[in-house]
């Protein structure tokens, strides 16, 4: 299920656009202010942002700005400022599209899934993702070994998905940290090794040297598969 999270001020509108999104099987978590939006992404990911410029505390201009020094995730301006430079500034700091208010829900919902599409890809089938003995269904989150089932945390799962998504590619810790624990989380780097350590303890076969996930040296991890 993605998740997507709404930054606007006008709480009756947030609550209308989230019940309307998650009919169609999006879930959502919505934010009054710049601040509780850094918060709620210090602490989580999501797939998806709608954001206002107009709010209390920053502009979603601004949070925007922040937002791109550390993550990609997409990001779509909706604002009652149409106004061409805000558009252009819109786009020139990293938003990848522009709603202008007002706008009707059945727009906003083309706009959402377009998006979602060219970033995430669409399948009707699951995704399973197989390396030697280990099975992982990024669909159900679900993972196997030997055909029996592994038990991860909802933490160790979203890392070692991210690593499946990646696989033979060396991911930064900064980037596995902003894209795992969330794009302005404060957690240490020694959080992530820990991590680490328990996905090896759960899959590998020896964990003190580990055949799938990697340490590559002064960059982060990797989930090598040769066969």
């Amino acid at each position: 299920m993605k998740e997507i999270l709404i930054i606007d001020d006008d709480t009756d509108l947030s609550f209308i656009i989230s019940e309307m999104l998650e009919s169609y099987g999006y879930s959502v978590t919505t934010a009054e202010n710049g601040e509780e939006a850094f918060d709620l992404l210090s602490k989580h990911t999501y797939h998806l942002i709608l954001l206002d410029i107009n709010l209390p505390d920053t502009t979603g201009l601004e949070l925007c700005r922040e937002l791109r020094r550390v993550s990609q995730i997409p990001v779509i301006f909706a604002s009652a400022r149409t106004s061409e430079s805000d558009r252009i500034t819109g786009f020139d700091i990293g938003g990848d599209d522009y709603l202008p208010k007002p706008y009707s829900m059945k727009e906003l919902l083309s706009r959402v899934n377009a998006l979602i599409r060219r970033t995430y890809g669409f399948s009707a089938q699951e995704k399973v993702i197989s390396f030697g003995s280990i099975s992982v269904n990024i669909t159900s989150r679900s993972v196997t070994k030997d055909g029996i089932p592994v038990s991860l945390s909802l933490r160790e799962f979203d890392l070692l998905a991210y690593l499946c998504e990646h696989m033979n590619n060396a991911v930064a810790k900064e980037k596995l940290l902003s894209e795992v624990w969330g794009a302005f989380s404060t957690v240490e780097p020694s959080t992530l090794t820990v991590h680490i350590r328990w996905l090896r303890e759960k899959l590998e076969e020896n964990p003190a040297q580990p055949k799938y996930i990697k340490t590559v040296y002064k960059v982060g991890y990797m989930l090598e598969v040769k066969e």
